[in-house]
C-alpha cells in the first residue's frame, strides 16, 4: 500500500478518503514554510463520521478477540516497517527533533503491541452469592462490553504516540471510534488510519476528522450516538468537555506543571543530565515535563552550577537535524506566552541564570532561580523549554510546596533515605511517585493519570479498557 504523499489531505470516514468543502494551510513550526492543505470538516462531515462509527459499532463488538488482536498486531508490524516515513511526519508537523520522534515511534509501536495482547485478557470473574443468605443455588459471573461509540480528541505534543493510548484500547476492546487530532498536528493520524486499513480495519471503525475544535470537538462530545469521550489537552477545554458531556463517560488528561525534590546526599552526577532530559525534551512541550525542581540546601549551588552548565550545552535547530536537542515551539504565540511569563517573573525579583531569549521560533533553553511561587511561570503549566530551581531545607517543606499546585499528575522524588522516600510516595498529591527518577518518566502500559486539575481516569493500555468497558452482571438460578 502507498501511504497517502499528495499535498491535499482528505478527510477519513467509513474507510474512504473523502473531500471536505474547506481546507486550510499547514504551517511548519520550525520554519514557516505550508507542509500540507488540510481539510475542515463541518457539521455534515462530523455527523458522517460519527454515523459511520455507529453503524460499524455492532461489527467490532461481535468480533473474536484474536482478530481484534491481530489487526492491532499488523498494525504495529507495519509502523515498524514504516517508522522512518512515521518519525519525520512527526518531525515537520510538530517541530519534534528527529531524534525525539523516532523515540516516539518506538513506543507507539510498543503501545499498539500492548494493545493487541491486552485484547486477549478482557475477562470478569465469578461471584460466591451464596456468601448472602437468599443467593444460595445461583451461579454469577461478571464480563466486561465495549461501549460503542468513542470519541477521542488529542494533542500535539505526542501526535502518534497518545493517538495510540485512545485508539489502541478502543480497537482492542471492540469499540469504534471517531478521532480528532490536534489541528497542528493530523498528518500523523492520518498516516495511522492508513496503517489501520491496511491491517483489516472494518470499514467505519475508525474515523478522522479535523477541523477546528468549535466544531468538531463539540459536535463529537454533545452527539448522543458518542459514549464516551477521551481527551488530552488542557484544562480550560477539559473542564468544558466535561460540563457539554452529560452521562457521558469522560477520562481527561490536563497536564501538570510537574515537580521533582532532591534529597541531601544524592548523586548530581547522575541526577542532573536526567534532569535536563526531564526539562527540556521536546522544547519542555510534555504533560509531565518537569518544571519545578527543588533543591536541598546542601546541594543547591552545585546542583544550580551542573544543571546550567548542561542547559547551555543543548543545540537548538532544524527538527530534522539529528544533533538538534530543542526546536521550535508549536506556535508563535506560544513563544510570545513562555517569553511573558519568564519576563513576568524577571521583573518581580526573579534571576535569569541562562535563556529567555528566542532564536525564531524557538526559545532557548531557560533557567529561573528565585521566583515566587505565585508567578505564572511557576504555577501555571508552561509548556515551553522553562525550569525553576527552588531552595529548601527539608523533606516535608519540599513535600507542601509539590502540593501547592492546582495540579498533581506525577512527581519524582531522588533520595537515598528509603524513609523519605516511603515518606514522599505516601504525601505527594499526584497521580503518580517516582523514586529516584524525574516525573517525565511514562512507559506505556503503567497506569497514568491524575488528579486536582490534572484530570481524572487513566490510561495505559489496560486501565483505559476498563474506562472503554461496561461491567455486566450474570446471575443464574438452578432452582
Amino acid at each position: 500500500m502507498a501511504i497517502q504523499t499528495e499535498f491535499k489531505k482528505k478527510l477519513f470516514i467509513n474507510g474512504c478518503w473523502t473531500e471536505a468543502e474547506n481546507y486550510t494551510d499547514l504551517i511548519s513550526p520550525y520554519n514557516g514554510e505550508v507542509i500540507a492543505k488540510i481539510p475542515l470538516a463541518g457539521e455534515t462531515e462530523v455527523d458522517q463520521a460519527v454515523e459511520a462509527a455507529y453503524n460499524a459499532r455492532k461489527t467490532m463488538a461481535k468480533m473474536p478477540a484474536f482478530k481484534r488482536a491481530q489487526i492491532l498486531e499488523n498494525v504495529s508490524k507495519l509502523l515498524e516497517e514504516r517508522q522512518e516515513d512515521a518519525a519525520k511526519i512527526i518531525a515537520l508537523e510538530a517541530a519534534k527533533p528527529i531524534t525525539t520522534a523516532k523515540g516516539e515511534v518506538a513506543r507507539t509501536i510498543q503501545t499498539y503491541k500492548f494493545a493487541a495482547e491486552e485484547a486477549k485478557r478482557i475477562h470478569g470473574e465469578t461471584l460466591p452469592l451464596d456468601s448472602a443468605p437468599g443467593g444460595e443455588n445461583r451461579v454469577s459471573y461478571t464480563t466486561r462490553e465495549p461501549i460503542g461509540v468513542i470519541g477521542a480528541i488529542t494533542p500535539f505534543n505526542f501526535p502518534m504516540n497518545l493517538v495510540a493510548h485512545k485508539v489502541g484500547p478502543a480497537i482492542a476492546s471492540g469499540n469504534t471510534v471517531v478521532l480528532k487530532p490536534a489541528s497542528q498536528t493530523p498528518l500523523s493520524s492520518y498516516f495511522i488510519a492508513e496503517l489501520f486499513q491496511e491491517a483489516g480495519l472494518p470499514d467505519g471503525a475508525l474515523n478522522v476528522v479535523t477541523g477546528s475544535g468549535k466544531t468538531v470537538g463539540d459536535k463529537i462530545v454533545s452527539d448522543d450516538r458518542v459514549k464516551m469521550i477521551t481527551f488530552t489537552g488542557s484544562p480550560a477545554v477539559g473542564i468544558g468537555i466535561r460540563n457539554k458531556a452529560g452521562l457521558k463517560r469522560v477520562t481527561l488528561e490536563l497536564g501538570s506543571n510537574s515537580a521533582v525534590i532532591i534529597d541531601e546526599g544524592t548523586d548530581l552526577e547522575t541526577i542532573v543530565p536526567r534532569c535536563v532530559t526531564g526539562a527540556f525534551s521536546y522544547q519542555g512541550q510534555v504533560c509531565i515535563s518537569l518544571q519545578r525542581i527543588y533543591v536541598h540546601e546542601k546541594e543547591y549551588d552545585r546542583f544550580v552550577e551542573k544543571f546550567t552548565e548542561a542547559a547551555k550545552q543543548l543545540k537548538i535547530g532544524d527538527p530534522l537535524d539529528p544533533e538538534t536537542d530543542v526546536s521550535a515551539l508549536i506556535s508563535k504565540d506560544d513563544v510570545k506566552r513562555a517569553v511573558n511569563w519568564v519576563e513576568e517573573a524577571k521583573g518581580n525579583g526573579a534571576t535569569v541564570v541562562t535563556g529567555g531569549e528566542t532564536d525564531g521560533n524557538s526559545l532557548k533553553p531557560t533557567v529561573l532561580l528565585n521566583v515566587d511561587p505565585s508567578e505564572k511561570v511557576s504555577c501555571q503549566e508552561v509548556f515551553a523549554p522553562v525550569v525553576i530551581i527552588y531552595k529548601i531545607s527539608s523533606i516535608d517543606e519540599a513535600i507542601n510546596l509539590v502540593n501547592d499546585s492546582r495540579y498533581g499528575l506525577q512527581a519524582g522524588i531522588y533520595t537515598e533515605n528509603i524513609h523519605h522516600a516511603l515518606h514522599a510516595a505516601e504525601e505527594l498529591h499526584v497521580g503518580g511517585v517516582m523514586i529516584n527518577d524525574i516525573p517525565t518518566f511514562r512507559v506505556d502500559h503503567m497506569p497514568y493519570g491524575g488528579v486536582k486539575e490534572s484530570g481524572f481516569g487513566r490510561e495505559g493500555i489496560k486501565y483505559a479498557i476498563e474506562e472503554m468497558t461496561e461491567l455486566k452482571l450474570v446471575v443464574f438460578n438452578k432452582k
